[in-house]
């Protein structure tokens, strides 16, 4: 059950979450009392909006007043958490930033989630990894505020002068005479005092964080995790709900010719069969895509009469989507000349002149998000308003999509932000959490929980996309790389938002292709047509995947060919220190930069460097190693960090592959807490080898995979054994950097690098199941 500790209505949007009854609910709802602070929210750079077809996705400045902390005439401080958890730590790490700069006592505050409510809170779409960098300034501009208002209540009822009071672990001392009143004392005084200008503002300094920097803050959820008490999507009951499953078209785009549910209606706990139409055609967005719902008394009934359900699908144009074929398609692309996205010198002239010709192709294929809690919603409409409880990433987004569904005012959809047990990207789209609200429309409003199955989660996924490349490098007679070219040939997610540009678009280029960083003279990139036969969406890390795993890969083989070793090839080709001029990498669409502003995140190569040495110091990088055993290295710059990853293997006579040590250095600025920056990279690596071993493919327009049996994740017998993460210290005048992304693209090609040097074996196309046994 979820129960709702405060009024939840636009003035008051404090919830917690919690497994209590509906009893609970309904009495808590009225009983707490408290104030709420508002302090400006400034300072943020603008960000490119993605385009999505004439509609934008918020993705720049806060500048409206947001309610962010309350506090008890107990003393207990509640902190608003407005982004999405799932398994970040975010619900836990932006808090804590308000906690620190309020000198808050971290055992006496409480997390709460927002509700949707972007004009209230800001961007609430977690992705990207831009969490921390976008709002660290923001909530330390929250407690500061918060802080020096208690400390003017303080002294304004002391009558001293405010040089005299200093706010220190939940209370407010008069240094002259040693008075102290709590935070709790101080509360309602003041929340009567005007919220303190930006500008009159006073930051702790560096030395005297108690929280940020430290990494001694537990996550909030950990315990309620542990023992089952956390809230996830799946754990929503509501009285009187309903449970349904949906059949959907195999086929991107299919339609329904026709369906028998006579037998479906016998399943016991089966009450009802029903369409659920909706009008599919591209661009579709992130729209649901249509089907036979099956809705019961329970899950298992709801799955056991879509089973039973006799239908008949018209496939369209997407049914003769083909991997292999469209692999040979994206093949022959790569190998003619595309559209020109990055230009330096004369390529063409330094290749002919080369003394040695270095070339490679590589393949990366779709790829889906698997999350481990499947995709669900809860929705109810009553009295002409809507609520839906769901695991999403981006809440206010799908807010607006249930109100346009069902013709209603914005203020009459209301959705609840659940725990999410992994997102990925995929839970950016609202399509599932649309389907729940379509259902309970047509069930006249009555609760229902819509689930997918782990099955509908593989066949019916916005995929990561499939990527073809083809690199070529020349080298002179004194072994130094004077030309290189990329040509990557890759269906687009755009393609999700206005007619198919059938190549990647800016954003994706500026994803570990048109901004690598190459002291070579003469460099080219170029992209060739790839359309989009199935629906691309976001994946942790996006193009950076097979853009680092044909880049780094691509680097070592230019080692080997050359003689030398592979991290000093690296670092030649990264080359000295630097800050790249954009003017001069011809850039046939301005740098993305992930949003935010090149003078404040240049791409800098000796930050890229520095740890790639870290890592391969750390990894104490040269050693002997055992027959069978290797190490690779691989670098790469995403989401403004720098990421090295320096991986160990082993493999044995049958192929067997094991991960003994995995060493990576990490330069993501201020790292705020260190403590989630060492648990994202450690499951970078473990998701990077589930990135080596997983593959979607495609036959007659339906996806091949359907569960873990033939779509394989990293399990605990193969997964790394011993990840170490080296943080590179920054204060707080370095502007953070993303953290949950960067720890994944540089991880594959290491491990490509560490299998080579094991083996012999170079692996330049995944999944390598079929090369390599895992």
């Amino acid at each position: 059950m979820i129960n709702v500790r405060a009024p939840t209505t636009s003035s008051n949007p404090r919830v917690r979450l919690e497994n209590v009854s509906r009893r609970q609910f309904l009495r808590s709802a009225a009983a707490v009392t408290a104030f709420a602070v508002a302090a400006e929210i400034s300072g943020l750079e603008p960000a490119l909006a993605y385009e999505t077809g004439g509609a934008q996705m918020p993705h720049g400045t806060v500048n409206d007043p947001h309610v962010f902390v309350s506090i008890d005439s107990s003393g207990i401080v509640s902190i608003t958490a407005h982004r999405s958890e799932m398994g970040t730590g975010i619900r836990t790490s932006l808090p804590m930033v308000v906690a620190d700069e309020l000198e808050a006592d971290w055992s006496k505050v409480r997390i709460v989630q927002a509700l949707a409510d972007e004009p209230r809170y800001g961007n609430q779409d977690t992705d990207g990894s831009r969490s921390m960098r976008h709002f660290l300034q923001p909530m330390r501009q929250v407690g500061a505020a918060m802080r020096q208002m208690l400390e003017s209540a303080a002294a304004k009822q002391w009558a001293v002068p405010l040089s005299e009071v200093q706010a220190s672990n939940h209370e407010v001392l008069h240094r002259p005479t040693g008075r102290k009143l709590t935070y709790g004392e101080l509360a309602k005084a003041a929340m009567d005092l005007p919220t303190p200008q930006l500008e009159a503002l006073k930051f702790k300094p560096d030395n005297a964080f108690r929280y940020m920097g430290h990494g001694n803050v537990p996550i909030y959820d950990l315990f309620d995790i542990t023992v089952g008490k956390a809230q996830y999507g799946y754990d929503v009951r509501l009285p009187g709900m309903t449970y349904a499953v949906i059949a959907r078209p195999p086929v991107v785009g299919g339609k329904l010719r026709s369906f028998d549910a006579m037998e479906a209606l016998k399943v016991p706990g089966v009450v009802k069969v029903l369409e659920l139409k909706v009008s599919w055609a591209p661009p579709a967005a992130f729209s649901p895509l249509g089907g036979i719902a099956v809705v019961a008394t329970n899950t298992w009934a709801a799955i056991k009469g879509r089973e039973a359900l006799k239908v008949d699908w018209e496939d369209g144009e997407n049914g003769a989507y083909d991997s292999a074929a469209y692999r040979q398609q994206m093949a022959e692309a790569a190998n003619k000349p595309g559209r020109v996205e990055r230009t330096q010198g004369d390529f063409d002239k330094a290749f002919a002149g080369a003394s040695k010709v270095v070339s490679a192709e590589y393949y990366v294929p779709h790829l889906a998000q698997a999350s481990m809690e499947p995709l669900v919603a809860t929705a109810t409409i009553r009295n002409g308003e809507c609520e839906v409880w769901a695991p999403l990433q981006y809440p206010f987004g799908a807010r607006e999509a249930f109100a346009k569904l069902l013709e209603l005012p914005i203020d009459k959809v209301k959705v609840n932000v659940t725990l999410l047990g992994g997102g990925f990207g995929r839970k950016c789209q609202s399509d599932f959490a649309q389907e729940a609200v379509l259902l309970s429309k047509a069930l006249d409003g009555a609760p229902v929980k819509l689930a997918w199955t782990r099955e509908d989660d593989l066949h019916h996924a916005f995929y990561h996309t499939v990527t073809y490349s083809r690199l070529d490098a020349g080298v002179d007679s004194s072994g130094k790389v004077i030309a290189w070219r990329h040509r990557s040939v890759a269906p687009t997610l755009f393609a999700n938002f206005k007619p198919d540009p059938k190549r990647e678009q800016a954003i994706e280029l500026g994803l570990g292709l048109a901004d690598v960083a190459l002291d070579i003279p003469n460099v080219r990139v170029e992209t060739g047509e790839a359309a989009a036969m199935t629906r691309i969406g976001w994946f942790r890390s996006v193009n950076n995947i097979p853009h680092a795993f044909a880049v780094q890969s691509f680097i070592g083989e230019i080692a080997e060919a050359l003689g030398k070793d592979p991290k000093d090839v690296l670092l030649e080709i990264i080359g000295p220190p630097r800050k790249l001029e954009l003017d001069k990498l011809g850039l046939t669409d301005p740098l993305w930069n992930y949003g935010d502003p090149y003078s404040t995140y240049p791409v800098d190569t000796g930050r890229l460097a520095n740890v790639v040495n870290l890592a391969a110091s750390r990894a104490n990088w040269g050693r002997s190693l055992p027959k069978g055993s290797g190490l690779g290295i691989a670098a790469h710059r995403s989401f403004l960090s720098y990421v090295a990853t320096v991986v160990e293997v082993g493999v044995d006579s049958q192929g067997k592959l094991a991960i003994p040590r995995v060493e990576t250095a990490i330069d993501c600025g201020f790292a705020v807490n260190p403590e989630r920056i060492r648990s994202q990279i450690e499951g970078a690596a473990v998701m990077g080898l589930s990135n080596f071993i997983g593959e979607i493919s495609f036959k007659n327009g339906r996806a091949e995979q359907g569960n873990f049996d033939n779509y394989p994740v990293a399990r605990i017998d193969n997964a790394p054994t011993n990840v170490r993460v080296h943080i590179v210290p920054n204060g707080s005048d370095v502007p953070a950097g993303g953290v949950g992304e960067p720890g994944v693209p540089p991880f594959l090609p290491a491990l490509c690098n560490a299998i080579f040097a094991a083996t012999g074996k170079r692996i330049r196309s995944l999944p390598a199941g079929d090369q390599l046994r895992v």
